[in-house]
């Protein structure tokens, strides 16, 4: 197979080729790590090669999974698997060996995926562009001047590269959702509980992170969630299961929806006109689909909700330090952290209980605000992001500066942390290239345990206006 053919097909695709004895597993990662060093100096994506633990995979049958075969990268953040290395984008955590192989790994595993290395995320995932000190910047593969987005700015840079067709991504505010919006992909952040986080913790950041994967096509989402979701043993709370399954849900004929159309976000920052513009192209779109759209707005206090948000990110940065500083024998200090990540875990230090927890009920509200909102609509549609891709070097972690950090952040997550504070499932979809050629997104949400709804949507939108066949010029 050359790589052409292998770059015009999505993950499934390619999985059925394998099935069918047209091609083997270990033909598809010879492509794949061989695209990889074409484009890493280019775009810097993978953070971690560990051809190691993909050839010992090889070695053995390979679980008879939907994926079965396919090439995989996770991402370099809190993704153990035993035996491999993570670095967490941190000198703190530099060169650490898991000790155990978490339920999300296995899953993935299961699914007969095999991984080659990790790609590359900020500093512990704390920032909407990957340009880690450690492992240096993540360029988009659009234009190389320009930020791949973050956290999971190293899978969408792999899987818009083509390196691999899907790869593995969380979100804790947006970091599914605004490296698919940069990069041209299909991101979608499940809801709260959909995917397992353990057995390491019970919740990751309170339930405000989950996992999921970037990929080009709906149905490699889809599938991807099938073979990922559902409690695992200990969980204290869980989402309703699927009526059927997730893959099943692209292939039902749509339904004309409820669609509220949310052109600002509540605190308030301005919409770039390409962000704006594809709001206003998607909802024409959907107009001429058949779908109802309607005007609305989120009643939140949008700055009471941001300040809650980061009281609970600032203080999980700093318990997750501390207990990393004790796993390594490193100092949590300026040797081994960037500026802000040390600064971030400062203020977390400084926030009594009393504060977390009310700043903990805070965001908890906003799952009934939007369950209040998802008794009018069907579908809220929004930006991904309120700015385009900003460009390298723009948003720095690494300077001694916290509030002009997170300023330069905020247009990023406006939207999207919407989401992971109410639970609900989000998915951004590529719907929109500027003036400049780069991608943006366009963000669906839909009631908690709603993925379905989303999928459908976004397979009959997929169908009005593909996407798939716009690659970049790596």
């Amino acid at each position: 197979m050359r790589f052409e053919e292998y770059r015009s097909r999505d993950a499934t695709a390619l999985a059925a080729l394998v099935a069918e004895g047209a091609v083997t597993a270990g033909e598809l990662l010879e492509i794949a790590v061989a695209r990889a060093e074409a484009v890493q100096p280019l775009v810097n994506a993978i953070a971690i090669f560990d051809l190691e633990e993909a050839e010992r995979r090889l070695a053995a049958p390979l679980p008879a999974g939907p994926f079965r075969g396919v090439p995989f990268l996770f991402k370099d953040l809190y993704a153990f698997l035993e035996g491999t290395a993570l670095s967490n984008g941190s000198r703190l955590t530099r060169d650490l060996r898991a000790s155990f192989t978490s339920t999300f790994v296995h899953r993935c595993l299961a699914a007969g995926f095999v991984p080659f290395g990790k790609t590359s995320s900020p500093e512990f995932g704390l920032n909407v562009t990957t340009e880690p000190v450690l492992h240096g910047a993540t360029r988009n593969p659009w234009n190389p001047s320009f930020s791949a987005g973050g956290s999971s700015g190293g899978a969408a840079a792999a899987v818009a590269a083509g390196i691999v067709p899907l790869a593995h991504a969380t979100d804790g505010g947006g970091s599914i959702r605004i490296p698919a919006s940069h990069c041209g992909l299909v991101g979608l952040k499940p809801s709260r509980a959909r995917t397992p986080v353990g057995p390491l913790v019970a919740e990751a950041w309170n339930g405000l992170a989950t996992g999921l994967c970037l990929a080009r096509s709906l149905r490699d989402v889809a599938a991807f969630l099938d073979a990922v979701h559902g409690p695992e043993t200990g969980d204290f709370y869980a989402v309703p299961p699927p009526a059927g399954s997730f893959r099943a849900a692209i292939e039902r004929a749509p339904r004309r929806l409820r669609i509220g159309i949310l052109r600002r976000p509540p605190d308030g920052p301005a919409v770039h006109p390409e962000n704006a513009a594809a709001i206003e192209r998607t909802a024409n779109l959907l107009a001429g689909l058949g779908h109802h759209l309607e005007e609305t707005a989120i009643p939140v206090d949008g700055e009471r909700l941001s300040a809650a948000f980061l009281t609970l990110v600032a203080v999980h940065c700093a318990r997750d330090l501390d207990s990393w500083s004790r796993i390594t024998g490193r100092p949590a200090d300026e040797h081994h952290l960037e500026a802000c990540t040390l600064l971030l875990a400062e203020r977390g230090r400084e926030i009594s209980a009393v504060a977390f927890l009310e700043a903990l009920h805070t965001v908890q509200a906003t799952a009934r605000v939007f369950g209040q909102m998802f008794e009018r609509f069907d579908v809220l549609l929004s930006p991904t992001c309120a700015e385009p891709p900003p460009r390298l070097g723009d948003i720095r972690q690494d300077v001694a500066d916290l509030e002009a950090f997170l300023a330069a952040n905020r247009p990023y997550v406006a939207f999207t942390h919407l989401y992971n504070a109410s639970g609900c499932p989000a998915l951004s979809l590529p719907l929109h290239t500027t003036a400049e050629g780069l991608p943006i997104g366009v963000m669906f949400g839909a009631p908690f345990g709603q993925e379905e709804r989303l999928l459908e949507l976004g397979a009959e939108l997929e169908r009005a206006a593909p996407w798939f066949h716009r690659i970049p010029p790596v």
